[in-house]
């Protein structure tokens, strides 16, 4: 896949306004994007890629857009 569109501080339009700081899309609707609540504890992402808010922001900062990204695995415990 290859980032096509970033938004520092935008929110869900499906999910009830929910916060994705540093949205970076990627495949459609999908983003790689921050979150402030626990990874590990709930539902989890609706097909977005949660990281933690520093992450998201190290990774705003390193990646841009037409760069390459790749995703695999899956969040512990949805199998």
């Amino acid at each position: 896949h290859r980032i096509f569109r970033r938004v520092r501080d935008d929110h869900s339009r499906l999910y009830a306004n929910a916060p994705m700081p540093y949205a970076q899309y990627f495949d459609g609707g999908q983003a790689l994007h921050g979150t402030p609540h626990d990874l590990f504890n709930g539902a989890g992402s609706a097909g977005c890629v949660n990281l933690r808010v520093p992450d998201a922001a190290r990774l705003w900062r390193t990646v841009g857009n037409g760069d390459r990204v790749f995703v695999w695995g899956s969040r512990p415990g949805t199998r």
